[in-house]
């Protein structure tokens, strides 16, 4: 059957092209005489096609003016479409800037998310004017390329349309648009980010050095320059938007190291977003490492262009102070904690040891390095060496020493040491920063005098004490990230689409403000959840990141509970959730059984009955038998099972000593009691006194009284059991009775069944020979009917020839009668006529005799 020809997918008065009979070229011949041009392709049938065309049309109706919308129905055989693509799912939106493209849409369905891409084609390149809309643009936390064309000397100058290009090749191959590209034309605007030259493109970033693009290198092209800028760009934060099907994206990414997820209602036409720029500032301050006062220096200087630095009237020392602050934007550093110094003593000596390079005599150009593994392990070889003579230092104060390196004439040491009590060495301690005292005394171990302060190094955390005229005001979070061994990549989620992996993390579904915040750590298994009474804003972001930093963090782990299901109270075998096992299993007082059970688990299930019995047999006063659902609650990893099913015995007053059912055991009702009676007594070394032998006499005969009550029951239901089989054993022999009868109709019924099959057998037989018969009698009929139907046709013939010669003879008869009246004729010639009649007319009747003959033998047949 022919499929049914397409009918209009859009509405008729939709700003929306809709060639539903998939007419590819048509859209291509539209595509000429628009500048944008969005094709969206679809399936009369596919659900998100059609849930996204509301979508497509409200965009459309915003944009109708700037961009032609063209859907094609890319399903019907009979298109072009169908015949020239093939996409593997459906709805599939390509973009045109003229003949640049497609550029695939592949983010989220929704109409902003489209119309803020569409714009992003329209207008790949953002035009920046003035000093201040270039601060705005270097601002933004997604990273930006900018690049300088002069425009006096020609409409497009050389070099302007491959960095259009390479803009347009960056949304094709991220869709995110992440890198945004603008284009400055004032000398003097392109000179406050060192761009002289004209065609000159610079990636700006925030923590790392801003790049230029080396055309000396690489060659001047859209892809290389969409590629540099990719492959070099700086991501603080980055957005996921998981496409909804099955994906590695959040795997990927979660696997990279401990992750903070943020879930905000995000609005992409948005022109404000005062949450996410409160965001993307924990972000930066967590990600600057320099400590801020070399962070961004670009931005300080377009922000702060009359500033007093820049007008110093000491060369000498400007040229200090950018020495010093070139050496600061460079820290390698590291901590070390020397042993205390007397055995009696409760304190430490901390210094931070830190790579100077650039000190004395130096070339005219030197750049400074990545600190790497090598450099800090020569440092503290050189450290160690010299270690006794920070090793008795008792200061309270910041002492700094310099000291050469062994292996270079341009580079030296710097270790500043203090004094401070052991139980501030904690993370918390050092977020307090225990360098805090300004006064800086060198020691005496160094050859330093007070005139080398400004070339020092002071501690990481107190840099903003030794160069107040670079002091900038920033939270204890900043450059965490390189301060902790647990770093968190950032990500950030729309909350109005991706509310459901909020839901799976431990946010409430009830919640009117989708705002959410998690921590997961897959390596180490751990989830925390941001406070969901404080509101998320940048400081408790903060406060959040602090608290999963320091080593022994405070923040509680989130368990998933599971649905708490309301049991009976009688139920003897207690159900146990994330939220009360900690209640049930160590805050009570008895001994605890736990079963670790899950749905599917088919052995599990067998069990059941056996810990029904255990519960009834224990004393409720002093067991607990329970079980948990491991596939629905969240346990402390310590508790954690690879296997099932998995017994746990926590024992009175003794639940850190919890004991594993051995697994070599079955698990039977006479082996869990001698387990757990086994691990319930009291073992100790210390000999019982009288007290005690007191209480473990009355557990021993509260024991024994309740198994004398239980044997009771056992007794009485052994009894009912022996009534229950004299009663089964009677049913079973007149069920045996009946057998035999049954039996019995059975033999006479395969009887009964033989001879009827030998009868139908003879009966078939019959009914084979009178059909053979009654063929063959069908055949003579058959034959005697062919020859009838002959004599038929015969017998016609002779009555036609009879009444042929009866006309002859009347003929014949009149000619007599002519020849009587003629007597004149001549006697021969009558005698001649007379001889030949009586010779026709024998034969006439010989003829007539023939036919009588024929006719009787007709009628005997």
């Amino acid at each position: 059957m022919p499929a049914k020809l397409p009918v209009n997918f859009f509405s008729t008065r939709s700003p929306v092209v809709d060639l539903f009979r998939g007419q590819l070229d048509y859209a291509d011949h539209l595509r000429q005489d628009s500048e944008i041009a969005l094709y969206f392709f679809y399936a009369p049938w596919c659900g998100q096609s059609v849930a996204v065309r509301e979508e497509i049309e409200h965009v459309a109706s915003r944009l109708s003016d700037q961009v032609l919308f063209v859907a094609i129905n890319c399903w019907w055989n009979q298109g072009k479409c169908r015949k020239q693509k093939h996409f593997f799912y459906f709805p599939v939106i390509h973009l045109y800037h003229r003949s640049f493209g497609p550029i695939e849409y592949k983010g989220p369905m929704s109409a902003v998310y489209i119309e803020k891409f569409v714009r992003r084609v329209m207008t790949p390149l953002l035009y920046i004017s003035s000093r201040s809309k270039l601060l705005d643009f270097l601002s933004n936390y997604e990273p930006g390329v900018v690049g300088y064309f002069e425009f006096n000397a020609s409409p497009q100058p050389p070099g302007y349309l491959t960095f259009f290009t390479s803009a347009l090749h960056s949304l094709k191959k991220d869709y995110l648009g992440t890198v945004r590209f603008g284009v400055v034309t004032d000398k003097h605007v392109a000179e406050e980010i060192s761009l002289v030259h004209s065609g000159s493109v610079y990636l700006h970033r925030h923590v790392n050095t801003s790049l230029i693009y080396p055309n000396d290198i690489m060659n001047y092209t859209a892809e290389n320059v969409c590629k540099w800028a990719l492959e070099n760009r700086e991501l603080l934060i980055r957005w996921l938007r998981p496409h909804g099907g099955k994906s590695l994206l959040l795997n990927n990414e979660l696997k990279k190291g401990p992750a903070l997820l943020v879930f905000i209602p995000y609005n992409p036409l948005a022109e404000i977003q005062p949450l996410l720029d409160e965001i993307t500032k924990v972000a930066l301050e967590y990600h600057s490492c320099n400590k801020s006062q070399g962070a961004e220096p670009e931005l300080q200087h377009l922000g702060n262009s009359d500033s007093p630095a820049s007008d110093s009237s000491d060369p000498d020392a400007h040229m200090k102070l950018a020495e010093t602050f070139l050496i600061t934007k460079y820290p390698c550093c590291n901590t070390v904690v020397l042993p205390q110094w007397h055995s009696i003593s409760r304190t430490h000596n901390v210094c931070e040891l830190c790579i100077n390079q650039t000190l004395g005599v130096k070339p005219d150009k030197v750049s400074v390095p990545h600190c790497n593994f090598f450099e800090i392990e020569t440092a503290l070889d050189s450290f160690y060496l010299q270690e006794h003579t920070f090793f008795q230092v008792v200061s309270s104060s910041i002492e700094c020493s310099n000291f050469l390196s062994f292996y270079s004439p341009f580079s030296y040491y710097t270790a500043c040491c203090r004094t401070v009590d052991r139980h501030f060495l904690s993370f918390i301690s050092s977020e307090k920063t225990i360098f805090q005292t300004p006064k800086v005394a060198f020691s005496s171990h160094g050859k330093k005098d007070n005139a080398d302060i400004q070339n020092s190094i002071p501690h990481i955390e107190d840099r903003n004490c030794f160069i107040p005229d670079l002091h900038i005001s920033g939270t204890n979070i900043t450059g965490l990230s390189c301060r902790t061994n647990k770093t968190l990549n950032l990500y950030l989620l729309d909350s109005n689409l991706f509310w459901i992996y909020a839901e799976r993390l431990g946010a409430s579904r009830s919640t009117h403000l989708k705002e959410f915040a998690a921590i997961v750590d897959l390596k180490e298994e751990l989830h925390y959840v941001l406070d969901r009474n404080q509101s998320l804003t940048g400081s408790t972001l903060e406060n959040f990141i602090k608290n999963f930093s320091i080593l022994y963090s405070p923040l509680k782990r989130h368990l998933v509970d599971g649905t708490s299901v309301r049991v009976p109270a009688e139920r003897v075998v207690a159900e146990v959730t994330t939220s009360t096992f900690h209640h049930v299993v160590f805050s009570s007082e008895k001994n605890v059984l736990l079963l670790y059970y899950a749905q599917w688990c088919g052995f599990c299930a067998s069990l059941n009955h056996i810990f029904i019995q255990l519960a009834r047999l224990l004393p409720p006063d002093h067991f607990t038998v329970a079980r948990i659902d491991i596939t629905q609650n969240d346990l402390p990893w310590e508790f954690m099972t690879d296997r099932l099913p998995t017994i746990l015995f926590f024992p009175q007053q003794r639940k850190d000593q919890s004991v594993k059912f051995p697994e070599d055991f079955p698990v039977s009702l006479p082996h869990l009691l001698r387990f757990i009676l086994h691990h319930s007594s009291l073992s100790s070394s210390e000999p019982c006194t009288k007290e005690c032998l007191h209480k473990e006499t009355v557990l021993q005969q509260g024991h024994i009284s309740h198994l004398e009550k239980e044997i009771q029951k056992l007794r009485s239901e052994i009894r009912a059991l022996h009534r229950a089989h004299e009663s089964l054993e009677a049913q079973l022999s007149e069920a045996r009775r009946e057998e035999h009868r049954l039996q019995q109709q059975k033999h006479t019924l395969e009887k009964q069944h033989k001879t009827l099959q030998l009868h139908s057998q003879q009966l078939q037989a019959t009914y084979d020979q009178k059909n053979q018969e009654l063929l063959e009698m069908a055949e003579k009929l058959q034959e005697l009917a062919d020859a009838s139907e002959n004599l038929l046709k015969e017998n016609t013939l002779l009555r036609i020839l009879v009444a042929s010669r009866e006309g002859k003879l009347q003929s014949k008869d009149e000619s007599k009668e002519t020849l009587q009246s003629e007597q004149t004729v001549a006697d021969d010639s009558s005698v001649l006529v007379s001889t030949a009649l009586t010779t026709e007319e024998k034969r006439i009747d010989r003829v007539d005799s023939v036919a009588t003959e024929h006719s009787n033998e007709n009628r005997t047949e």
